[in-house]
C-alpha cells in the first residue's frame, strides 16, 4: 500500500487506469479521492473502486492530497488550476498527464507552487506493464524525484525525460497501443478461424509481436536486412499506404501538441 493520500482531478480513462494498475499491485491507497464534473464517470469507478472516495464538482477535495493528478484536458487546466491551487500543499506533487502543457505555463497559473510534474501515461499501465515518461520541475530535488519515480513504478517503467520530448512520447508511447490493438485482435480472430484456440492464439501472438520487436532493434541488422528474414510478405502491397497513414495523422497531431503551425 502506497502511505500517502491520492487526488485525482478528473475521473476518466487515465485515472481508472492508474487506480487499476495499483490496485492489481496490492499499492491502492488508503485514502483515495476522485473529483469530475459527470456524475455518471464518478458512480461507475465508485462501483469498480468502492474504496476510494469520489466529490462530484469539487475539485477541492483531491487537491489537499499528497500527490494529485491533474487528469484533465489541456483546455481546461487554466480554469482548474485557478480553482485549485489555495488548496494545495507545499509537500504536494501536482502531476499532470496532459500533454501541451507545459511546467511553466502550470507554473505561471499557481504562481507559487513548484513542485510540478509531468508524465505520459501509458495504458500498459493497467497490468503494471506501462511505459510512463516523466518531467520534473527544477525545484524538486534528486530524493523527491526517487520518492516519486519508486511510488509509480508499480505501474512499470517510469523513465525520466526532458520536457520538450513529451509530446513525441504522447504520440508515439501514449498513443501507440491503439495503432497495434486492433491488428493483433484481428489476427487473433483469423487465428481461431484456422483451428487455433483463444490461448493458442494469444500466445502465439504474444511471443511473435516480443520476438518481432527485438530482432528489429537488437539484431543488429539493417531494417531491410530484417524484412528479408521472412521470404513471404503477404501485406508487402499495402505498406506503402500503411505508411502514408502514420505520416498522415501522427505528424499533424505532434505538430498541434507543440504549438507548431
Amino acid at each position: 500500500m502506497i502511505d500517502k493520500s491520492v487526488g485525482f482531478i478528473g475521473g476518466g480513462r487515465v485515472t481508472r487506469i492508474i487506480l487499476t494498475g495499483l490496485k492489481r499491485a496490492g499499492k491502492m491507497p488508503a485514502d483515495v479521492v476522485v473529483s469530475d464534473t459527470n456524475n455518471e464517470v464518478l458512480k461507475k469507478l465508485k462501483d469498480e473502486f468502492p474504496e476510494i472516495t469520489v466529490k462530484p464538482n469539487d475539485n477541492t477535495a483531491p487537491a489537499e492530497k499528497d500527490i494529485v493528478f491533474l487528469a484533465v484536458h489541456p483546455p481546461v487546466m487554466p480554469t482548474v488550476l485557478n480553482e485549485i491551487k489555495a488548496f494545495l500543499k507545499p509537500t504536494t506533487y501536482l502531476i499532470s498527464v496532459a500533454p501541451k502543457f507545459t511546467i511553466q505555463s502550470i507554473l505561471n497559473t499557481i504562481k507559487c507552487f513548484p513542485r510540478i510534474v509531468r508524465m505520459i501515461p501509458n495504458a500498459g499501465s493497467i497490468v503494471n506493464k506501462g511505459f510512463n515518461p516523466i518531467t520534473f520541475a527544477e525545484t524538486i530535488n534528486e530524493a523527491e524525484r526517487q520518492e516519486l519515480i519508486d511510488l509509480l513504478g508499480v505501474l512499470g517503467e517510469c523513465p525520466v525525460v526532458p520536457e520538450e520530448k513529451l509530446e513525441a512520447y504522447a504520440v508515439i508511447t501514449g498513443m501507440g497501443p491503439t495503432y497495434f490493438w486492433f491488428q493483433f485482435n484481428e489476427l487473433k480472430e483469423i487465428a481461431k478461424s484456422f483451428g487455433l484456440t483463444q490461448q493458442e492464439a494469444e500466445m502465439g501472438i504474444e511471443k511473435m509481436a516480443q520476438g518481432t520487436i527485438k530482432t528489429l532493434f537488437e539484431s543488429g541488422l539493417t531494417p531491410a536486412q530484417v524484412m528479408d528474414l521472412i521470404p513471404v510478405r503477404p501485406l508487402e502491397e499495402h505498406e506503402a499506404k500503411i505508411k502514408e497513414a502514420y505520416h498522415s495523422k501522427l505528424e499533424p497531431l505532434y505538430k498541434r501538441l507543440k504549438g507548431i503551425a
